[in-house]
């Protein structure tokens, strides 16, 4: 093994994943990629909420990637279990956010590794605004991430809920938030609907309700497609850890919704 691997895989250095990967090979790192001049087109994601409930927090993403004028892609996942206690959803470029996402998730799975225990929820928070941060250069080109990031605190008992700016700046939000290209529509119906002690079913049902109102407004956010069985993707996290919800428990929900606004389709009941 000590043949294949560089000195740089045997030497002492800190926990975090990312700063290996910058001093020894930069051109792994997304913001490290070499991109044409000019705006570069391509797939977007849109709509995510995250919705804090009694003992949790809950996040949901929309399916539809959208490039200009035209549906990308249907069916795309942007919410992800970043570790056992943290999820995080994604909006703006959509390849370069997962992979910003896929590598948090090593970051943190490497922290647990080299320090023994979970970083801290504000600690994930900071670090993945440093790696927003270093990909203001791509930003600035059209390639903007603009993730949303929420989780258990072991420490509290609590959901937390952290949004991010293109320079990596990072707020704690409360009680619920939005981004993405529907989320001024899906703001206004979580303002609306969200109250203090709510169950996770009632969350879930209140998240569903903010993404087909973004979908109703927003044409980059996809609504519930009953003919093709798209759904929400879902996932909650609490003091059982993160876990994605069964698409045929969303589906139920969505018929429902969808059922309940036949007579009134412009507004939540």
């Amino acid at each position: 093994m000590s043949e294949r691997l560089s000195a740089a895989f045997f030497s002492s250095g800190g926990s975090s994943f990312t700063e290996f990967l910058a001093a020894h090979d930069p051109g792994l790192l997304p913001s490290g990629r070499t991109v044409p001049e000019g705006v570069v087109e391509a797939p977007h994601g849109t709509t995510i909420v995250t919705v804090i409930y009694d003992g949790g927090v809950l996040m949901a993403g929309d399916r539809r990637a959208t490039m200009g004028n035209f549906i990308a892609n249907r069916e795309m996942e942007k919410v992800f279990v970043t570790d056992d206690y943290s999820v995080a959803g994604i909006a703006g470029t959509a390849g370069l956010a997962i992979e910003v996402v896929r590598l948090f998730q090593v970051e943190l799975e490497h922290y647990e590794k080299i320090e023994g225990t979970l970083m801290s929820l504000e600690g994930k928070a900071n670090r993945l605004a440093s790696m927003i941060r270093g990909n203001l250069g791509l930003a600035m080109r059209g390639l903007a991430v603009v993730p949303l990031f929420a989780g258990y605190d072991i420490d509290t008992g609590k959901g937390r809920i952290f949004s991010y700016d293109v320079t990596g700046g990072c707020y704690e939000e409360q009680h619920h938030h939005a981004v993405g290209s529907g989320s001024l529509f899906a703001r206004g119906a979580l303002k609306k609907l969200w109250r203090t002690g709510l169950s996770r079913s009632e969350a879930v049902r209140i998240a569903i309700e903010a993404l087909y109102d973004a979908a109703d407004d927003d044409s980059a956010t996809g609504g519930p497609d009953l003919s093709r069985r798209i759904w929400p993707t879902i996932a909650t996290v609490d003091i059982e850890g993160a876990q994605f919800l069964d698409s045929e428990v969303v589906a139920q929900v969505v018929a429902t919704v969808v059922a309940d606004r036949q007579d009134n389709p412009g507004g939540a009941r």
